[in-house]
């Protein structure tokens, strides 16, 4: 039996966990091999779809968010203000927080570089018929809505 309620992990679910073991950083890195614009790192263009999807947020949320340390984040926005993509501004009631959020060029551009990287690393799955990407999508979905059960994550 295959089920977590019984305490027996059977051998497909070791499977499973295999996969996605050697998947997942392969997957990372062929998506960032697909960064065409000179000067853009996945990194970055997490940042920046952060603050576009969430508003301006405070350092140590983006952080969270990203999973990535705070010096990370301090770097990233440290690039990021240079470019004018985002603005650092007093946060309105806590004096050592500092928000940051897109400018409107931040916003321009997440927009037309995030849609251009999303429509080229869609050619992953082009090679999947229809019935697959339909049944994959709606897997991930359960996986990732039993990853927020378990508290593990934001996804």
């Amino acid at each position: 039996m295959d089920t977590v309620s019984s305490g027996a992990v059977g051998d497909l679910s070791l499977r499973l966990v295999d996969e996605f073991a050697a998947f997942g950083p392969a997957y990372m890195k062929w998506v960032r091999s697909r960064m065409r614009e000179p000067g853009v790192s996945y990194a970055r263009m997490r940042l920046l779809g952060a603050l576009h999807c969430g508003g301006p947020k405070i350092m140590s949320g983006i952080s969270d968010e990203l999973g990535v340390t705070r010096r990370n984040v301090t770097a990233l926005v440290d690039g990021l203000e240079q470019e004018g993509l985002v603005r650092r501004l007093p946060h309105p009631t806590d004096r050592r927080a500092i928000v940051i959020e897109l400018t409107d060029e931040g916003g321009r551009t997440m927009e037309t570089q995030y849609e251009e990287h999303r429509k080229d690393v869609a050619e992953l799955f082009v090679g999947l018929s229809e019935e697959d990407r339909r049944e994959l999508v709606r897997l991930l979905g359960l996986l990732r809505e039993r990853l927020r059960e378990e508290g593990g994550c934001q996804a």
